[in-house]
């Protein structure tokens, strides 16, 4: 009878796991990333923000590289994944994103890079071969249901929102997702999760070292205030390191299907910062649709 009373634990303990809770934590920290690069492009360039941001990655990156002794991968199949990961989420999208944000809102950008989990899972379900479950598809649906509630609601307050602009956000989040996948595969063919995001960060820094220093040689150094300056930094550090750091591990201990889905909080982390940062107010229109989000989460998680 004790045993039959504790099947349902597993299950509960399961949607609550470790890297459950560390993928949540990483999702409040980049739902902060269309705000923080809103605040960063008030005083820089698209192109000197997503520039700085990397290449202050590497700069912290490289010690921490050489202190944690892992070389690059020898094998052929680590080295194309950590390409694409280094290619894609800090060459690519820093480029991409952050010249499509300066054309769309902060809520637009948060609300396009909710699509992140469909993509991510997607993704990894063309990798892996296989057909996404049907629980994993209703539970996508009914956050998807939520996000265009939210889309809704938002989309016509924001008066700088331009197609352009979301047009690029969507395809910077298109090519990240690749990149989370990448980055994913790297720790089963031993490099870690840790190592894998040291070495993209620092791979992308050198990679864009060329055109921040044309930037630099054509504009001189930024006259920026502090606001600018901080925000790079937490994008850098907060958004470009620990939080590559966590997810990679989140999606390879916990399973890149079912880890992706939390990415649906991403959206909810970066209202509750508009209405602080920004003065948004919370409609009922965007509590059902939160509501809606975390469901799907729910479901796909079981799934």
């Amino acid at each position: 009878m004790e045993e039959l009373a504790a099947d349902p634990a597993p299950s509960a303990r399961r949607l609550i796991s470790a890297p459950v809770v560390v993928a949540v934590l990483v999702m409040v920290v980049w739902g902060a990333t269309p705000i923080l690069t809103r605040v960063a492009l008030e005083d820089m360039e698209p192109l000197v923000v997503a520039t700085s941001r990397t290449i202050l990655a590497g700069l912290l990156a490289a010690p921490l590289l050489v202190r944690l002794g892992q070389p690059l991968p020898r094998a052929r199949t680590p080295r194309r994944l950590l390409a694409v990961s280094a290619a894609a989420g800090f060459v690519v999208f820093p480029l991409v994103y952050t010249i499509g944000q300066e054309r769309t809102s902060g809520l637009h950008g948060v609300m396009i890079l909710a699509a992140l989990p469909i993509f991510t899972g997607l993704y990894a379900a063309a990798v892996a071969r296989r057909r996404p479950s049907r629980g994993w598809l209703v539970g996508c649906v009914i956050a998807l249901a939520g996000e265009v509630l939210l889309i809704g609601a938002r989309g016509g307050g924001a008066g700088d929102a331009t197609l352009l602009g979301d047009l690029l956000v969507l395809a910077a989040a298109l090519v990240v997702s690749a990149g989370y996948v990448a980055g994913a595969l790297l720790p089963p063919r031993g490099v870690s999760s840790v190592a894998a995001t040291f070495w993209g960060v620092v791979l992308g820094a050198i990679v864009l070292s060329p055109l921040a220093a044309a930037l630099l040689a054509r504009d001189g150094l930024p006259e920026a205030g502090w606001k600018a300056w901080a925000a790079v930094a937490v994008l850098a550090i907060a958004t470009s390191v620990v939080g590559y750091i966590g997810w990679y591990w989140a999606l390879d201990r916990g399973g890149i299907a079912r880890i992706s889905t939390v990415q649906f909080l991403q959206p909810l982390s970066g209202f509750a910062l508009a209405v602080v940062v920004l003065g948004d107010s919370v409609t009922p229109v965007i509590a059902v649709g939160a509501a809606a989000i975390l469901c799907g989460i729910v479901i796909a998680q079981r799934a």
